[in-house]
């Protein structure tokens, strides 16, 4: 039987690992295979590297994040300051497309509009802006809308789910509906689940993705 206390070891050897994050950094609570992270860190890249650390330890099923974010008092950025980084972040990344995409800053925290027609798209703007210093946090609202009208094949998002080692795909099933896929079944770890609306979202014409994956782990959790 797996223990609350060894789950807790588990995490926080996963936060140790990255190369971001030092574990006195981050307290780490589990009850029943919840984890709640506690602490301060100096930017929202750590905290976000913190989050997805410990979505990847198999067992963990619910994620609680409570790290707050502490500048050092001698630094401080204003919001155009980190706006006009951001901007010049976005022309770099290719795969940013920048003239899309807008970013509104107000007090450190990023707000993303725009449209876009890939996912990964979205999610690359996302990236570039949480990393920049001084950005406390990133609501995207940016949309996607697909060029491509043809209807979704369900045998090909199945077959791009099959190429991701880090998955059973025995265990997923791939409702498509139009230019909408809809995920069931189970998964050991939220990465997992993640991990599969990822791929899903990279299929060509897909305009929305319902993740109804459940995360399971054959482990009993005892005090």
């Amino acid at each position: 039987m797996r223990t609350n206390e060894e789950l807790q070891k588990e995490v926080q050897d996963a936060i140790k690992w990255e190369p971001l994050l030092q574990a006195a950094e981050i307290g780490v609570i589990v009850k029943d295979g919840i984890v709640t992270l506690t602490g301060n860190v100096d930017s929202y890249a750590k905290k976000l590297e913190a989050e997805t650390a410990t979505k990847k330890v198999p067992g963990v099923h619910a994620v609680v994040e409570k790290i707050t974010i502490a500048f050092e008092s001698s630094w401080k950025k204003n919001d155009t300051d980190i706006a006009k980084e951001i901007v010049g972040a976005f022309k770099w990344n290719w795969e940013v497309p920048s003239d899309k995409i807008t970013a509104t800053v107000e007090g450190g925290w990023v707000t993303l509009d725009g449209e876009v027609s890939w996912n990964f798209q979205r999610e690359a703007a996302k990236n570039s802006a949480s990393k920049q210093e001084g950005v406390k946090g990133v609501t995207n609202h940016v949309r996607l809308k697909s060029e491509k009208k043809d209807q979704l094949e369900k045998e090909e998002v199945e077959r791009a789910l099959a190429r991701n080692w880090s998955l059973n795909t025995q265990e997923i099933n791939v409702i498509v509906s139009g230019n909408v896929v809809t995920l069931v079944g189970t998964v050991n770890s939220l990465y997992q689940k993640e991990e599969a609306e990822r791929i899903a979202w990279n299929a060509p014409g897909v305009w929305a993705v319902n993740n109804e994956l459940i995360v399971e782990f054959n482990y009993s959790y005892a005090d």
